[in-house]
């Protein structure tokens, strides 16, 4: 005896349509382009997380970067001194004190400047 698929057929397939709800034109309607392009997105969903971390992480090092550069250090000096000095904070951390609290990041700066100035010395 054969196994009719009628009742899992249908459910898989309003699943992707479902999932390709809002596509432009047949890519939302007719089945196998839309599974095409629920895959696709599926892909480019999987690869945009990843890459979200890398942009966030560029645009984190630009900030301090900026602000380092205010206050007389390159970023990797500033970097450098702060890992010398035993400093914790992560570039999320630093990128926000350099966009909302200059005085507390140029004591940040102060302090890098002066483990430089030790570790030359």
């Amino acid at each position: 005896m054969r196994i009719k698929r009628s009742v899992t057929g249908a459910k898989k397939r309003r699943k992707i349509l479902k999932q390709a709800k809002g596509y432009f034109g047949a890519k939302s309607k007719l089945f196998r382009i839309a599974k095409q392009a629920v895959m696709k997105s599926g892909n480019y969903s999987y690869v945009g997380r990843k890459r979200k971390k890398r942009d966030f992480r560029r645009l984190w090092i630009a900030r301090i970067n900026a602000a380092a550069r205010l206050n007389e250090l390159s970023y990797s000096k500033f970097i450098y001194g702060l890992k010398a000095s035993g400093s914790e904070l992560n570039r999320k951390i630093l990128a926000d004190l350099a966009v909302n609290d200059a005085a507390a990041f140029a004591a940040l700066c102060d302090v890098a400047k002066k483990k430089i100035m030790t570790k030359a010395l």
